[in-house]
């Protein structure tokens, strides 16, 4: 049973990634996802969460509007559309996998069951 947490670079400020969270030994269909990130220095704080149904959507208020979270459960796979990054989102990227019911996120650390290696992601100015 495995996350892989993926698509994380060196960008410049304003520019894009898309982060990918793949999962293997089971399947993500019945999981809420949870990205999660933590700078140096800083604690890890959500930055954004989908229910397993896809309908239930939370992003961290300062990427709001940047960041688009979605899921391709015949993929098995979670990802993260980060346009116009700035420099304070320099971090390591998580994501985890929560069972929850269809249109349920969860939305503290402690609530995963099951979190990937992490992925750097590094804007410059």
């Amino acid at each position: 049973v495995q996350l892989q947490a993926s698509g994380g670079g060196l960008v410049q400020a304003g520019g894009s990634l898309r982060l990918s969270c793949a999962a293997s030994g089971f399947s993500l269909e019945n999981y809420a996802i949870g990205w999660f990130r933590q700078a140096p220095g800083k604690e890890r704080e959500g930055v954004s969460y989908i229910s397993s149904s896809g309908r239930t959507l939370y992003y961290l208020g300062s990427v709001k509007g940047r960041f688009t979270i979605s899921r391709d459960n015949g993929k098995n796979a979670v990802y993260l559309r980060m346009n116009n990054l700035e420099l304070e989102d320099t971090a390591v990227y998580y994501c985890a996998a929560a069972r929850r019911p269809a249109d349920t996120i969860a939305q503290v650390p402690d609530a995963y069951e099951y979190w990937g290696q992490g992925t750097l992601v590094t804007v410059s100015s």
